[in-house]
């Protein structure tokens, strides 16, 4: 433990693993917590296993692990933008857990993303973020991204 009370073992970010479903979905509902969004499906798991592991998969993750257990995660899919007419990498989600933020594996994983989009050939990475969070608003200017102003809807088809 370090001065401030934070962990300072060593840690991993690699691919999610299907024996890591169960642990993600804790974080998946931890992050939405933090956002104030409404929590996960109970099933959560079960319904991201064939999004991240089918032979084509349209859900991608990354996870930090340390200790043995999951402390963050970013997810990613493969979009289309009509615009650019090219293939972008859209950030889904990006969360770690309390006690590993601040030290600078938000950086390392948005680095990953960035492998990523450099090996495949993707020239931009999108997404989005709350207005209220500051602090990833600072993070992502400091990484050199550039905020654009819209408004994300959510049409619920019943």
């Amino acid at each position: 433990m370090a001065a401030d009370g934070r962990p300072t073992e060593a840690y991993t970010i690699r691919p999610v693993q299907p024996e890591d479903l169960a642990e993600l979905a804790l974080l998946c509902a931890a992050h939405a917590e933090f956002e104030r969004a409404a929590p996960p499906l109970h099933d959560l798991a079960d319904r991201l296993r064939p999004a991240l592991f089918a032979p084509q998969p349209r859900l991608w993750c990354l996870v930090v692990c340390a200790a043995d257990e999951l402390v963050g995660y970013l997810s990613y899919t493969l979009e289309f933008s009509t615009w650019q007419a090219a293939e972008f990498l859209h950030m889904d989600c990006v969360f770690l857990t309390e006690a590993y933020r601040g030290r600078g594996l938000g950086a390392e994983l948005l680095d990953h993303l960035r492998g990523i989009a450099r090996q495949i050939g993707v020239t931009q990475i999108q997404w989005q973020t709350p207005s209220w969070n500051n602090d990833a608003i600072r993070f992502y200017d400091r990484s050199g991204a550039h905020g654009e102003p819209k408004i994300r809807y959510t049409l619920r088809e019943t």
